[in-house]
């Protein structure tokens, strides 16, 4: 589980680069890099993803190898380790703070 939740804040922080004004690859490669060692991806997955990474920074374009290998491994993660991840909290615990506001502080 906790090692989910890593990975869904990699893949946060690997889409808060490309969608942000400041689409550093070096950043964006330390994002897929670190993804793929926690997922314990084997040498050969690994060889590939970072030889399209170097072709990436070479065409200075990003190969949609790396976005298609992001999205595939956010699909694969539970959802609560993605709810935990971005910081979103369920609605029955959100109800019990709700359920203590009395009308006098209205």
């Amino acid at each position: 589980m906790a090692g989910e939740i890593y990975q869904a804040q990699v893949i946060k922080n690997f889409f808060d680069c490309i969608t942000g004004t400041d689409r550093n690859l070096t950043r964006i490669y330390m994002c897929v890099i670190s993804l793929a060692k926690l997922r314990m991806e084997d040498p050969e997955k690994l060889s590939h993803i970072v030889d399209q990474m170097r072709k990436s920074k070479q065409k200075r374009e990003l190969s949609i190898d790396i976005i298609d290998y992001v999205c595939s491994c956010a699909n694969e993660i539970e959802l609560g380790s993605v709810q935990t991840a971005f910081g979103v909290k369920e609605i029955s615990e959100m109800a019990d703070t709700f359920n203590s506001v009395s009308f006098d502080s209205l």
